[in-house]
């Protein structure tokens, strides 16, 4: 099999690497961006000075603070490119769902449809809700390999005139894919179905996320791909139901309206709020989103190739995966037998590779089946995921061997 051409790797107006602009270990290998992502130093050094003016002048801080989180949630809003009105700041695109789950209205013996894609934290959100509902969940098996059109028949085959609401990955956590959010949102809006979009990988891979989505509820994180600190993500409402939106915590701004009174958290350190829009400025400054977003694409056609092709070598099998509608810097590539067939086997094999290794990678398992998924960043290189190759790759296929042998 052929691999692709690396891309040149990107580097600070200075002539440093761009690694050079964060602080992940020197000695480990960081090639999971995905799940918690990574802050920029300039971001660091900002909201440690924020915290710094918070503790030495509390009274200041926090008697001022709502209005300056309003005016940050504004920035943040045109990055993502949605309407400041309509945008409320949460800690993470989990707590932006519970939100949503404890807001709307009790509507008895109803269902919810979510995806067997679905993350597991905002399943198990819609799985109380249906409870206390007295209703039900419906799964809607959507296959890996399933294109747009078929994902999108899976998901409204599964509503009834029960469905009261459907809840759908943008980007799939576990299988790194592309769900039809736009057309599955107005199939949801023809038949009256409230749709709540799980983009919690979405900010800063993609422009525009929001364009042409007509969805009542779209929650994001900014702390993976966007680099902001973590504990900052959005919660999108642009309709009606934007007014039964409450945060999670009541203060003293619940008698405003949708989104101001979530500018008011109490005694909160929100300076993840104020200091994320540092990363879209350290990003845009030294590469310009649209480079870096082209940039962390080729480098997931790269590293996939030739992750996949180095299984393949020695196993003789392809593991290179159709997941329908790709990613630019998500990406899986299937494990070989006998490894992480269900989420806790893949977690654990996580927690091994990053304490003996020191190599930070995302493991999931999808139908029985484990996947490396593979994630870029501007700080990655080539040889990142080269070193992968070299150093995990035989690992992989001896534990998957031994682990065939030892099932009965």
């Amino acid at each position: 099999m052929t691999t692709l051409t690396a891309p040149a790797e990107l580097t600070l107006p200075n002539g440093s690497s761009a690694a050079s602009g964060w602080s992940l270990s020197a000695t480990g290998l960081h090639v999971n961006h995905g799940s918690f992502g990574a802050v920029p130093v300039a971001t660091q050094v900002l909201q440690n000075t924020l915290r710094a003016r918070m503790d030495a002048d509390p009274v200041a801080w926090f008697s001022t603070l709502p209005e300056r989180v309003g005016a940050v949630r504004r920035e943040i809003a045109g990055f993502v490119g949605s309407d400041p009105d309509t945008t409320a700041l949460v800690p993470n695109a989990s707590a932006g769902a519970s939100v949503v789950y404890s807001s709307l209205p009790v509507t008895r013996d109803r269902e919810i449809v979510v995806t067997d894609h679905g993350y597991g934290a905002v399943t198990m959100g819609a799985e109380r809700l249906a409870r206390r509902w007295g209703g039900t969940v419906r799964t809607a098996h959507v296959p890996l390999g399933a294109t747009p059109q078929e994902a999108h028949d899976a998901v409204m085959d599964e509503c009834t005139s029960r469905t009261r609401l459907i809840v759908i990955d943008h980007i799939t956590s576990a299988t790194a894919r592309l769900l039809p959010v736009r057309e599955i949102s107005a199939s949801a809006r023809e038949r009256g179905i409230v749709t709540l979009v799980d983009g919690a990988h979405v900010p800063g891979l993609y422009a525009d996320p929001l364009r042409d989505l007509d969805c009542d509820f779209w929650v994001g994180n900014l702390h993976k791909f966007a680099c902001g600190p973590r504990g900052t993500a959005v919660l999108v409402a642009p309709g009606e139901l934007s007014d039964e939106l409450y945060p999670l915590i009541d203060s003293w701004g619940a008698p405003l309206g949708f989104p101001e009174r979530f500018d008011s958290q109490g005694t909160l350190d929100l300076t993840s709020y104020l200091a994320a829009p540092k990363s879209f400025e350290f990003i845009e400054t030294n590469w310009g989103w649209d480079t870096a977003r082209i940039y962390m694409s080729r480098l997931a056609d790269y590293a996939e190739s030739v992750i996949a092709t180095a299984f393949s070598e020695e196993t003789g099998e392809d593991h290179h995966v159709d997941v329908g509608s790709s990613v630019n810097a998500l990406r899986l590539v299937r494990l070989p037998s006998g490894l992480a067939k269900s989420h806790a086997e893949a977690d654990a094999l996580r927690d091994l590779v990053v304490a003996q290794f020191g190599i930070e990678a995302a493991f999931t398992s999808f139908e029985g089946v484990g996947y490396y998924r593979l994630s870029t960043h501007v700080y990655n290189t080539a040889s990142d995921f080269d070193s992968f190759v070299e150093r995990l790759v035989p690992l992989l296929i001896e534990w998957g061997r031994a682990a065939q042998s030892a099932r009965p």
